[in-house]
C-alpha cells in the first residue's frame, strides 16, 4: 500500500472534513469512511451518549480502535473526528499510511457553521465560542504535526476547497514538491 492510496481529512468539528471528504471519494473513486460515523456503527449509539455514559476517556479509546482499523485499509478517503489528534497512535497511524489533509478554519468560522448543532458534546457550554477557541490553540499544532497539505477554509466555498486540494494531490502523485502547503 503506498500512502498515497489514502486519503485522511483532519481538523476541528465544522471545518467540512466530512463534506470534502465525500468530494474528494467520489473524485479518486476511492471508498469514503467518517470515523465518527463508524464508531456509532460499532456501538449503535449516537456520539452524545458515548460522551455521556463513558465520557471522553471512553470516547477516545473507541476512536483509537477504529482508526487503527481504518488506516490498515487501501483505497480510502477518511474524515477523523476533531479530536482524533490527540492520541500519538492516531497521528501515526495517519501518518504513516496516507496523504494528510488538514482543514484548517478560524474558531470565529467554525463556531458560525456549528453552533445550532447539538450533537457536539465538547460544545455543549456556556460559551462554545470560548471552547473552540480553546480547542483550536490545544489542536492546531498537533493538525500541522501530522498534515501533508494545509488548507485554510476560511469563506472559500467547498469546491473552492477541493479545487484547490486536486492541484495539490496532482502535484503530490506526480512527485513534485509542493511549494507552499497552505493556502
Amino acid at each position: 500500500m503506498s500512502k498515497l492510496d489514502n486519503l485522511y481529512l483532519v481538523g476541528l468539528m465544522g471545518a467540512g472534513k466530512t463534506t470534502v471528504g465525500r468530494l474528494l471519494a467520489k473524485h479518486y473513486g476511492c471508498v469514503f469512511y467518517d470515523s465518527d460515523h463508524e464508531i456509532e456503527a460499532r456501538t449503535g449509539v449516537k456520539i452524545p451518549v458515548i460522551f455521556e455514559i463513558e465520557g471522553e476517556a471512553g470516547f477516545r479509546k473507541r476512536e483509537e480502535a477504529a482508526i487503527a482499523d481504518l488506516t490498515g485499509l487501501s483505497g480510502i478517503v477518511l474524515a477523523t473526528g476533531g479530536g482524533a489528534v490527540l492520541s500519538a497512535a492516531n497521528r501515526d497511524n495517519l501518518k504513516k499510511n496516507g496523504v494528510v489533509i488538514y482543514l484548517r478554519g478560524t474558531p470565529e468560522h467554525l463556531y458560525e457553521r456549528t453552533r445550532h448543532d447539538r450533537n457536539r458534546p465538547l460544545l455543549q457550554t456556556e460559551n462554545p465560542l470560548v471552547r473552540l477557541r480553546e480547542l483550536f490553540k490545544q489542536r492546531d499544532p498537533l493538525y500541522r504535526e501530522v498534515a501533508d497539505i494545509v488548507v485554510d477554509t476560511g469563506r472559500q466555498s467547498v469546491s473552492g476547497m477541493t479545487r484547490v486540494l486536486y492541484g495539490k494531490l496532482d502535484l503530490l502523485k506526480s512527485g513534485l514538491p509542493l511549494s507552499d502547503t497552505a493556502d
